[in-house]
């Protein structure tokens, strides 16, 4: 970042010298390090700031001012003050980058102390520009390198489109649930709005009467066969699949009835336009459908039945990760059901010998802590050889109030 252009009142350059020479003589070196520092951040020369507080830091330490070695081999209090004082330092400049809206060299600061909270909260309010060379590396910094990744999405969302969104939000590493949750929220709002005017405006342009502005996508087919005749749809139909998909790691009711809608518009759709799915998806749109609804409370005793139709006999999928899908995806299901004792049963029937790092749904252990059922842990732990789960549970039970 340059330096603020120089006034007709403010010294030249070499005037500056002069003056932090006359300070340092009539006052010493303090006042004279204060200047430097006033003078720098008055002229957002920033990076040279944080050069001017460190070696303030190291003149009131009592360090050499001219770093020679490692700051490794100081005295430990001498390193544990520096290192604190650096800290300080990058702090104070990666705000002035921010109050500048330069995010990206702001991040490089906050990162180096691990910060993240002014950074993120810098990209909900920052107007991105669409100019890609500014735009990317928000997205880097937002969405790849965890500084605000919902926010990170929603970039990639409005700039890029649905599919550049679903692909990011395919290849996006371990992250924190709600995090994961608010992303497919939004890509739910999104694809749903979008099917939405879709729709309306094929009404339209067929010269047939206009629906409520409220009315769901449910309500905007029903009745209405020919939307679909001739294999026509209304949206990428992978765009819908995917997104459908990714709606089980949504927990907002509106978004949930979003995309109830969502599956009930694919559900309608010509066969040959929807994919077939992995187990126990197989149906992708009317599997999801039933799933979806039963999250909303609607016909929740007939979609546990329906998948649990989809299990396999106990100790076939022993061994096969795959095939024990339909049992993971069961006892989530239970579980946002509040329904603990049945995903206990499941769990101990089809999971109990799956490591936890490979399960997409709560392990047996967590399921009994959850439910306070350490009974059922005991004796699930003793039927697969679990010493330490079983000795946990029978502690613990001992230790109940």
């Amino acid at each position: 970042m340059k330096d603020a252009p120089t006034s007709a009142t403010e010294p030249a350059a070499t005037d500056r010298f002069a003056e932090l020479d006359a300070i340092l003589d009539a006052q010493g070196p303090v006042p004279a390090l204060d200047r430097l520092i006033d003078r720098l951040d008055e002229g957002r020369d920033y990076r040279l700031l944080l050069d001017a507080l460190l070696l303030k830091a190291r003149h009131e330490l009592g360090l050499p001012l001219i770093q020679v070695g490692k700051y490794a081999d100081l005295p430990e209090e001498q390193r544990t003050q520096f290192e604190e004082r650096y800290i300080e330092a990058l702090r104070r400049v990666g705000s002035r980058f921010l109050e500048a809206d330069d995010i990206p060299t702001a991040w490089a600061y906050y990162r180096a102390i691990g910060e993240t909270g002014p950074v993120a909260s810098a990209l909900e309010t920052t107007q991105a520009s669409s100019d890609p060379e500014k735009l990317g590396p928000l997205i880097e910094i937002a969405f790849h390198q965890g500084a605000n990744p919902r926010r990170g999405f929603e970039l990639i969302l409005e700039h890029y489109g649905a599919c550049s969104a679903i692909t990011s939000l395919e290849q996006l590493g371990p992250i924190d649930p709600a995090v994961r949750s608010a992303c497919v929220e939004r890509l739910i709002r999104h694809l749903h709005a979008q099917l939405a005017a879709n729709i309306r405006a094929d009404i339209a342009q067929r010269g047939q009467p206009k629906s409520p502005e409220d009315a769901s996508i449910a309500k905007l087919v029903a009745g209405r066969d020919w939307l679909f005749s001739d294999e026509s749809y209304h949206i990428d139909v992978s765009h819908l699949t995917s997104t459908v998909r990714s709606s089980l790691q949504a927990d907002d009711p509106e978004a949930l009835d979003m995309a109830i809608d969502l599956a009930e518009y694919g559900r309608r759709l010509s066969p040959r336009l929807q994919y077939d799915g992995a187990p126990p998806f197989e149906k992708t749109f009317e599997d999801h459908y039933i799933y979806l609804r039963a999250l909303r409370g609607q016909d929740a005793d007939a979609a546990v039945a329906h998948f649990r139709a989809k299990l396999p006999a106990p100790g076939t999928d022993d061994g096969d990760l795959e095939a024990t899908m339909p049992a993971q995806v069961l006892v989530n299901l239970l579980v946002r059901l509040d329904r603990h004792d049945d995903a206990i049963e499941v769990a101990s029937a089809h999971l109990a010998n799956v490591p936890d790092s490979m399960l997409a749904c709560p392990p047996l252990a967590e399921l009994c802590q959850r439910s306070g059922r350490l009974d059922r842990l005991a004796a699930a732990a003793q039927s697969i050889n679990h010493p330490v789960h079983f000795l946990a549970a029978r502690i613990q039970s001992r230790n109940k109030p």
